[in-house]
């Protein structure tokens, strides 16, 4: 079923919102995915807060002109899922873990920072760890002298302690 006018400046509006506080897009062909797996993709996708869409490409074009995804533009052709996030990662990050599972999943291209990515630019966007692992990776490193420090004064006081009882 074909989108009258305003039906098509309402999706260019909803992605446009979308894409100006995305710092990531990838795009991926999706030809011959079962519906069943769409919907286990599209779960993985909200669960990771990202925007997940099929678009008209001429309707993705309009939604990313002027903007820093604009060169993204000649990379849109053929059936593409969309997948837009703020968050640097995520976006590359659901649509490669579930290209390793599915292998219609293709991905193609993608965008970060205003600069065009091939499939093996994305992989490498995917691989990078979250903000939130990043995160917790430094509390740790942060917290290591701190608790190994508590466990050197706990030995010194049960070996002081030790020594006075005996």
């Amino acid at each position: 079923m074909s989108l009258n006018l305003d039906d098509k400046k309402a999706v260019v509006a909803e992605v446009s919102a979308q894409v100006a506080n995305a710092q990531t897009i990838v795009v991926a062909q999706y030809a011959g995915i079962e519906v069943g797996d769409l919907t286990v993709l599209r779960a993985k996708a909200r669960e990771a807060g990202v925007y997940l869409r099929v678009l008209k490409n001429t309707l993705a074009r309009r939604a990313v002109a002027d903007t820093p995804f604009a060169s993204l533009a000649d990379q849109m052709t053929g059936p593409l899922i969309y997948s837009i996030s703020a968050d640097p990662v995520a976006a590359a990050k659901v649509l490669a873990d579930f290209a390793k599972t599915n292998d219609k999943l293709v991905l193609k291209a993608g965008s970060y920072a205003g600069k065009v990515l091939d499939k093996a630019g994305v992989q490498a966007l995917a691989a990078i760890p979250s903000r939130e692992e990043l995160l917790a990776k430094l509390l740790g490193v942060m917290q290591a002298p701190v608790s190994g420090f508590a466990g050197l004064l706990a030995a010194l006081a049960k070996k002081r302690e030790e020594e006075t009882a005996a």
